[in-house]
């Protein structure tokens, strides 16, 4: 997973949506599916990039596809982000 990859899967609304709809637990393709406006295959697509990025995981569960926030992965984002921002402690004496 390289950070490129991960920004680029985030740039998207729908895909930020989907990950925002897994953040209350596991669903499948289908439950997924039907919060959107667009085809299944479309739905599909952006949940390739999403496991692509590491952002989800997917488990097969017979006929089902059920996908689930992998949010360690967010966390690594939260925390390059955090360090670019460069909050330095002791500059509060200044």
């Amino acid at each position: 997973m390289g950070l490129q990859q991960t920004l680029k899967a985030l740039a998207d609304p729908i895909r930020r949506e989907i990950l925002n709809l897994l953040k209350g637990g596991r669903m499948s393709a289908g439950e997924i599916s039907d919060h959107f406006p667009v085809t299944a295959a479309s739905i599909s697509r952006h949940l390739s990039v999403l496991k692509e990025a590491d952002l989800v995981r997917d488990a097969r569960e017979g006929q089902f596809i059920f996908y689930e926030l992998n949010a360690s992965v967010l966390e690594e984002i939260m925390l390059w982000i955090t360090d670019l921002k460069g909050v330095d402690h002791n500059d509060k004496d200044a």
